[in-house]
């Protein structure tokens, strides 16, 4: 079965991670990455649970309008910060001058906003571009934009169609003239695009494609089953040696990042946070404790309640990082990796705490992730509270921990006696 599942998910795993453009989105968002960390630090700063104890209304929300800008520059705005990367990368794969790619895909991308604001009551208000177009509502249009004007831009630029310069004339001066026939003929098309929608259909391309694609495939993200085939194909993949969440989140970070940012929005405002899956979900609730496939509880098992000396070490080995969720120790030296004895408390733990941590929160018992990034490395518990602002969010993570211990425990038992037997032997043939 292994040697089957091996043939034929192995090659597609490889090719799904040497793919070009999952490969540039998932760089694009880790240039995003460092911004919303910093604007969630002042999200949970401003949103602690006791601050209204200890602070009068006025003060309190003098204190939330003084750090607001963090995360409305940051989160607020992640879509701009995913279509510079998205071009600039994809540029820099083909060897072509990357700075002007990512400008490109960025002002593309601006020319089929509506800079126009048209508020519930009153008349539209003019040369205002709404900061939902640049947040989580035009994160898909963005993403679209970015990959067709950088592929535009780069073969015009590797079909030679550029103003030369003469030499001497300085590199910064000869880098903008040679990018200039690009630009132009690449934003002529996404202005003709956006003059044709506007005057044909009198809508622009932000509400045709979130409709007609980010809106379907977040409301199919958000589900429960999606998410469960997701982590299912993560656990599956490392099982192989292949890393799984670069793999899986290639594919899926963009609707549980739109996820997040739609949460972190409702958060701000007030308003229910309208998702329980969202990125926070996934790396709190699987990563977040011990490392892909939890195993923080797997190393307690081991060090508490193991008896051979080779599991012994591999738990003294894996419980350093294991409390910053890095586990390749464990992975690697258990071993998990095509360990058939393994396979199954390896894919089924976290499935079931997956269902566990949606079915306590669907049911209130649990507040969703508020929309904050929460860096992966913060330990567990920590990292549940800092997600959800709630204590409910740390003690359910201790819960998971507590189920994904229950179902490793016997598999873990049985490769003990095995390693026990071994010993043995060694030791009489010695």
């Amino acid at each position: 079965m292994f040697e089957k599942l091996s043939k034929y998910l192995v090659p597609i795993a490889g090719r799904l991670n040497n793919n070009r453009y999952l490969a540039v989105l998932r760089d694009a968002f880790m240039l995003a990455f460092p911004l919303t960390i910093f604007g969630s630090i002042f999200v949970v700063l401003t949103n602690l649970p006791f601050l209204d104890k200890l602070m009068s209304e006025e003060a309190l929300n003098t204190f939330r309008g003084m750090f607001g800008n963090a995360s409305s520059a940051t989160m607020g705005i992640m879509s701009i910060f995913v279509v510079f990367g998205i071009g600039y990368y994809l540029s820099k794969s083909y060897d072509v001058e990357a700075i002007f790619g990512g400008a490109i895909a960025l002002v593309s991308f601006l020319l089929l906003t509506p800079f126009v604001l048209q508020p519930e009551t009153g008349e539209a208000i003019q040369g205002v571009i709404p900061v939902d177009r640049l947040g989580a509502k035009g994160m898909f249009l963005g993403m679209l934009t970015a990959f067709l004007s950088a592929e535009i831009y780069r073969r015009i630029v590797q079909r030679d169609i550029t103003i030369k310069m003469p030499p001497g004339v300085p590199p910064a001066v000869a880098k903008s003239f040679a990018a200039l026939i690009p630009a132009v003929l690449t934003l002529t098309v996404f202005l003709g695009i956006n003059i044709f929608v506007t005057l044909v259909f009198n809508t622009n391309m932000h509400d045709v494609i979130y409709k007609a694609i980010q809106a379907p495939l977040v409301g199919l993200g958000s589900g429960i089953i999606p998410t469960l085939i997701a982590i299912f194909f993560i656990q599956i993949l490392w099982f192989f040696g292949l890393h799984g969440q670069v793999i899986i989140n290639s594919v899926m970070d963009p609707i549980w990042n739109t996820l997040m940012i739609e949460n972190l929005e409702a958060y701000t405002k007030g308003d229910p946070v309208p998702h329980i899956i969202s990125k926070p979900f996934i790396e709190i609730y699987t990563v977040g404790m011990g490392g892909t496939g939890m195993t923080l509880a797997v190393v307690l098992a081991i060090l508490f309640f193991m008896k051979s000396k080779q599991m012994k070490q591999v738990g003294k080995l894996g419980l350093g990082p294991g409390l910053f969720n890095v586990n390749e120790p464990i992975i690697f030296g258990l071993p998990i990796v095509m360990n058939p004895v393994i396979i199954v408390p390896w894919i089924l733990a976290p499935m079931v705490v997956t269902l566990v941590s949606y079915f306590a929160m669907s049911a209130g018992l649990v507040p969703p992730p508020t929309g904050v990034s929460v860096p992966w490395t913060v330990p567990v518990f920590i990292n549940g509270i800092m997600a959800t602002n709630s204590l409910a969010g740390g003690i359910l993570q201790l819960v998971n921990m507590a189920i994904v211990f229950s179902i490793w425990f016997p598999f873990l038992k049985a490769i003990d006696r095995i390693n026990m037997k071994k010993e043995e032997e060694e030791n009489k043939a010695a």
